[in-house]
């Protein structure tokens, strides 16, 4: 998606080989007009997989996730980094290693949302070694529902997680592939 492309270079910020920050436009400020472009973009791929709710994980994902499901006309589930304190029973679990924090977490799903006649989309911020996505792939197995695709902002198409998801049978599409990072360079993959 060259919009996206284009916000990344002009305001994207890339630290090391590794570590990309979007933070003006992605997590800590968002950029609403083009969370909606993307929601839109997303949706259009995606409009027929019979989606019947974007998923997405707290909290860098929400603002592509909602724009994605409102023009999907779903709901979107938010699955949560920390186990809620009052709905212990009634949740799905499974504990994810995070790259750019180097830690892990455990991830929650509300049983209540979600169920085996589900089509599911999920959509995330990054693409790197395909473990948070994979995480949200195993909470929605439990529900016994269908993973319908995985939308993603922004692809670090060095790192392994495409590859991980495609051997798993999932359809992996990113809006914006990035080939390398270097301090202060980023080279995108060009759009087929």
């Amino acid at each position: 998606m060259k919009l996206l492309e284009e916000k990344i270079l002009a305001e994207g910020r890339a630290i090391n080989e590794d570590i990309l920050k979007v933070d003006s436009f992605v997590n800590h400020q968002v950029e609403p007009l083009l969370m909606k472009e993307i929601g839109e973009h997303f949706a259009g791929h995606f409009k027929d997989r019979h989606i019947t709710k974007v998923v997405t994980i707290e909290s860098s994902g929400i603002a592509p996730a909602l724009m994605t499901a409102l023009a999907l006309g779903v709901p979107m589930i938010i699955l949560k980094k920390e186990p809620s304190k009052v709905l212990n029973d009634d949740l799905y679990q499974t504990v994810v290693t995070s790259f750019t924090k180097g830690t892990s977490y455990e991830l929650t799903m509300s049983r209540n949302f979600i169920n085996e006649n589900d089509h599911v989309l999920i959509i995330d911020d990054f693409l790197a070694n395909g473990e948070a996505a994979t995480g949200a792939i195993r909470l929605i197995r439990f529900a016994h529902a269908t993973v319908a695709g995985i939308g993603i902002l922004i692809e670090k198409s060095f790192q392994p997680g495409r590859q991980k998801l495609e051997e798993q049978g999932f359809e992996v599409y990113s809006l914006a592939r990035i080939a390398g990072l270097g301090k202060d360079t980023i080279e995108f993959i060009p759009e087929e």
